[in-house]
């Protein structure tokens, strides 16, 4: 090995085959980034919600898109974050934002598994009638299956998401079609998207700090743009590192658009928030069968998304195996050259998540008026919301990283350059600030009515900030996974290799 050469960039492309292509690379892109809920739960913000969506574009996806485009091109290998982490400050700081990275990817398996029941649900209504603890047990069984899916031969299994991420194109479309359709049945728009006063600081839920947890709702629907750079040394071709960022970007920037102005103009506003509203829009446009086809899509799309969240997380721990951070058996690949036990450990971790949140401490015990629905959406939303705050303290880090790279590491930045280091230095300062007010907008202000974060305020920097359910939830899931982290590290450091 050369000098500061991790052991997993040497093997990692001995093991692994070389199958990516360009496409393959957008559609796990989408994948990983596009949550088209998103575009529901924003509706809240009223016609505000196109201009977060704009200053989180602006700061927050440009900027990931730009520095992730230059580390992927001078550093390929397997493990993006974790990678150039290491190659900037060693490897504590490396495993450690690998694990940032790394645990909202299981969170997120939750997240998707409660989706796909949801808009299952939307379809057959006597599914979203199962208890909470039935629902999570069905949760459990889409971890289990996604998990099966994700180990087969690579080639086959992206050529399912593949084909599902097509469908998923197409539904929203349909939900941008539907508005149209309901305009042009004589209805008025359920809320005028096009109110521009909305959008003034002094506007109810205008852009304003009062309402900046909406920014974080924004960033949290833009994160994960470095993940595919996960399996970087699987990409056929190097040029597909920038055209996937590319593509990738401007199809989630249009499609998180046409679906906000979709469900707005169709959905009544008391219901557009309710994470099924995107399936709703279209049944209300262009006719119930339609919602109910698009809900089985996004259904079938969840469900894929669960099967990519899988393989490509658990690449990150696979990548610490072979530098033996973690034991030497999470490096383990099975007869299809796939991470088998990386997968299934993220599979299992999942698991035990979704017992503890829908079985060991119901919701619904806690609040006899609570619902199966309504438990749905706290557990989305808590879940969600802690992964925002995860996330975005790694993705600081990675706006850190490219500085430090750049430096460290001339000749190859020399001979791999996308642009000017101003360039870099100005996208990092951004996206670093815009990620750390992401944190704490989240923190302050809770995304849904059924949980509350009024019981006290703090002012800083001008803003209010407050701190009651909302906050100790989301906060106390984010600060025990960082505490873990760091334990996870000097545990693995004391295990023989």
């Amino acid at each position: 090995m050369t000098e500061n050469e991790l052991l997993s960039e040497r093997v990692a492309a001995g093991i692994l085959p070389r199958v990516l292509t360009t496409f393959d690379m957008v559609a796990i892109f989408v994948s990983i980034v596009l949550f088209i809920t998103n575009a529901a739960v924003i509706q809240s913000a009223g016609p505000a919600a196109f201009g977060w969506w704009i200053i989180a574009f602006a700061l927050f996806l440009v900027p990931c898109a730009i520095v992730t485009g230059q580390l992927g091109a001078m550093f390929p290998g397997e493990g993006s974050i974790y990678l150039w982490t290491t190659k900037a400050f060693g490897p504590f700081w490396g495993f450690f934002a690998g694990f940032c990275a790394w645990w909202p990817g299981v969170l997120v398996m939750v997240a998707t598994g409660t989706l796909t029941i949801s808009f299952l649900g939307y379809v057959f209504p006597a599914l979203g009638e199962l208890s909470v603890a039935a629902q999570g047990g069905l949760i459990v069984a889409i971890l289990l299956l996604a998990a099966v899916l994700a180990v087969l031969r690579f080639r086959l299994t992206q050529n399912v998401v593949n084909v599902v991420f097509l469908a998923y194109g197409l539904a929203i479309l349909l939900m941008f079609a539907a508005g149209i359709a309901h305009l042009a049945q004589g209805h008025p728009a359920a809320t005028n998207p096009w109110d521009f006063a909305a959008w003034s600081p002094s506007a109810e839920h205008g852009l304003n700090f009062a309402s900046w947890s909406f920014f974080g709702l924004a960033v949290l629907a833009l994160l994960g743009v470095e993940v595919p750079l996960n399996m970087g040394v699987e990409i056929r071709q190097e040029r597909a590192v920038t055209r996937y960022l590319l593509w990738g970007s401007l199809a989630v920037m249009v499609a998180y658009l046409v679906a906000t102005w979709g469900v707005m103009v169709s959905v009544p506003a008391g219901e557009a928030a309710n994470i099924t509203a995107v399936a709703e829009a279209v049944g209300i446009g262009l006719g119930d069968w339609a919602g109910k086809l698009v809900a089985l899509v996004l259904a079938a799309m969840f469900f894929i998304i669960t099967v990519v969240y899988n393989f490509s997380f658990a690449r990150l721990i696979f990548v610490s195996g072979l530098d033996r951070r973690l034991p030497k058996a999470v490096s383990h690949v099975n007869a299809q050259k796939v991470p088998d036990v990386a997968v299934w450990i993220q599979t299992v971790l999942a698991g035990v998540f979704t017992v503890a949140a829908f079985v060991v401490v119901p919701f619904a015990s806690a609040n006899t008026a609570t619902g199966p629905a309504d438990a749905q959406t706290e557990v989305y939303n808590v879940l969600q919301a802690a992964v925002t705050v995860i996330w975005c303290l790694s993705i600081v880090v990675l706006f850190v990283d490219v500085l430090i790279i750049l430096r460290r590491y001339r000749e190859q930045f020399e001979a791999r350059r996308l642009a000017s280091p101003a360039v870099f230095w100005v996208a990092s300062v951004v996206g670093a600030l815009a990620s750390l007010v992401g944190v704490v907008a989240t923190l302050s202000g809770s995304w849904t009515p059924l949980i509350s974060n009024d019981a006290g305020k703090v002012t800083l920097f001008g803003a209010e900030i407050a701190y009651g359910m909302w906050f100790w939830l989301v906060g106390g899931i984010a600060l025990a996974s960082l505490l873990v982290g760091a334990l996870l590290y000097l545990v693995g450091r004391r295990v023989p290799a």
